[in-house]
């Protein structure tokens, strides 16, 4: 059976109210009571019902996070830096994984609404989400990470990666590559046209053609890459070089070519999107358009804390950098 606080108060030897304001910090208690209450309730083992205080308080110190794909080392990344900064506040993170599934994401969404949640954080995934909606409608402490969804005035903060999607482009036509693929995210995310476009006009910008054969989408999962790879590999010309716009449709595109024993940096070139660590252990390690996610984590959870408190913080792009490893054909930058 649970501790409660008549519990403390008794073997304590003081009221409810005395242990309430001694837990809580509050004036109107010695500090010799108050050391004698926080002594009993460690001894018992006395823990706060969080629920209860919320209803009072109006707030529960908790925030919801909801991630479309945590096997994702990009968004794995984005929790753990929006974890450590919530925990400067001194809030805890509800973390939901949606699968890259709309109705997953609003079901979550509606339970972090029922557990009163003093914010959220979220990714959204592709498709119309009318709890989202809502959810921005009724004026919830909100701020969307990497991904935004049109017509909602969320504040939003994530990467702009043009600048050096158009660095990868002529690094890869300076070493002779004009036949150049890509392979992007779902047509419906904005994430996935933003990248695409930048592709499209660092390629015209070298007056080189970008056919329709060249541009296969995925969703952002590993096979999703492989599949479109598979695509790629087997048509009558293939192309030189192929740039994934995310680090597991990377993975999956890799994953084909090695199976059909072509040597990367050699017989093609590969560029990704995001950096996580397993990149430079690939043989050759991978160049890629990495992103700042530790400062977008960390902005993210700054913007929902100024809308917790009433503000209404305005949105950041973030800029990208382009990291030249081997796997193109040329050495890495020093």
């Amino acid at each position: 059976m649970a501790v409660t606080v008549a519990d403390v108060a008794s073997r304590a030897g003081v009221s409810t109210a005395s242990v309430s304001r001694a837990l809580s910090g509050a004036d109107g208690v010695s500090d010799a009571v108050r050391e004698r209450v926080i002594a009993v309730a460690e001894a018992l083992g006395y823990r706060p019902n969080t629920v209860a205080r919320s209803l009072r308080t109006t707030r529960t110190q908790t925030i919801g996070l909801i991630l479309p794909d945590v096997v994702n080392s990009f968004f794995g990344e984005l929790a753990w830096a929006i974890e450590e900064a919530a925990h400067q506040y001194g809030y805890s993170v509800i973390l939901c994984n949606a699968n890259e599934e709309a109705e997953r994401q609003d079901a979550y969404l509606e339970l972090m609404l029922a557990r009163r949640v003093d914010g959220l954080l979220l990714t959204p995934v592709l498709g119309e989400s009318s709890a989202l909606q809502a959810a921005a409608r009724q004026g919830v402490p909100m701020v969307l990470v990497d991904r935004a969804v049109p017509k909602m005035t969320v504040p939003v903060v994530r990467a702009d990666g043009r600048r050096a999607i158009s660095r990868l482009v002529d690094h890869l036509v300076d070493l002779g590559h004009e036949r150049i693929a890509v392979i992007t995210g779902p047509r419906g995310t904005l994430t996935g046209r933003e990248r695409l476009a930048a592709f499209r006009t660092a390629m015209r910008a070298r007056s080189l053609d970008l056919p329709r054969e060249l541009v296969r989408f995925g969703n952002f999962q590993a096979d999703s890459g492989r599949r479109a790879a598979t695509g790629l590999l087997d048509l009558d010309e293939p192309p030189t070089a192929v740039f994934a716009i995310d680090n597991l449709m990377a993975l999956g595109a890799l994953q084909e070519m090695r199976r059909r024993g072509l040597r990367i940096g050699s017989d093609i070139a590969v560029s990704g999107f995001d950096d996580p660590p397993w990149f430079q252990l690939l043989d050759p390690p991978l160049t890629t358009v990495s992103q700042p996610v530790g400062r977008m984590g960390a902005l993210a959870l700054e913007m929902l804390m100024e809308a917790i408190g009433g503000g209404r913080p305005e949105s950041h792009l973030l800029d990208c950098e382009l990291v030249v490893r081997a796997s193109c054909g040329e050495p890495a930058e020093p």
